[in-house]
């Protein structure tokens, strides 16, 4: 307690004196140091703001060269949706319809793909080509694909395309043109 009395008294003349607390309690701290006795010295700092980036002409004319490049691919899916379409008609798909539910806010995929056959075999026959050229010219395999044992309504699911293939009975009684009406639908003329 004597210290900080002792400190606080020399300063208050230095004060007064005009010279800034500063250097008051700088020369009072020296004032009071015993002899043999070092006092750890506090180092003040400014704060510092933190470095922003700089960033030269030709990084920030390259920034916008990059912004300004297009995908030479609009649709990332529409390679996809050439290989189904071309494995449908190799086996003679009829009625090709290809909904864009893209718009639709609660959608499933962003493409259904539908198309009928007159038979069972037929229907086989087309999801087995799709499959193949799906692989062979995209290097792509169906996420999951069902309605083999009957072949009456197959679905191959491409996660972003989804490809069904039916029956022509079956597709007029589930008509899945007018489940997803809001959908914006392509036909394709078969042969």
């Amino acid at each position: 307690m004597t210290e900080k009395k002792t400190i606080s008294a020399s300063i208050t003349p230095m004060i007064a004196g005009g010279k800034t607390k500063k250097t008051a309690v700088k020369k009072a701290i020296k004032s009071t140091r015993q002899p043999g006795v070092k006092l750890a010295a506090k180092k003040t700092t400014k704060k510092e703001k933190p470095e922003k980036k700089q960033t030269n002409k030709a990084q920030r004319d390259k920034a916008v060269i990059v912004k300004k490049a297009k995908s030479p691919v609009k649709n990332p899916a529409q390679p996809l949706i050439d290989a189904i379409v071309e494995g449908i008609l190799e086996v003679k798909g009829k009625n090709i319809s290809i909904l864009d539910l893209r718009s639709i806010h609660n959608r499933v995929c962003e493409y259904y793909i539908i198309c009928q056959a007159d038979s069972t075999t037929q229907v086989n026959a087309i999801s087995g080509s799709v499959e193949e050229i799906v692989r062979k010219r995209i290097g792509e395999k169906p996420y999951h694909s069902e309605g083999f044992q009957n072949a009456e309504w197959i679905l191959i699911d491409y996660v972003t395309v989804v490809v069904h293939v039916f029956q022509s009975h079956i597709r007029e009684f589930y008509n899945l043109e007018a489940l997803w009406a809001d959908a914006e639908i392509s036909k394709i003329a078969s042969e």
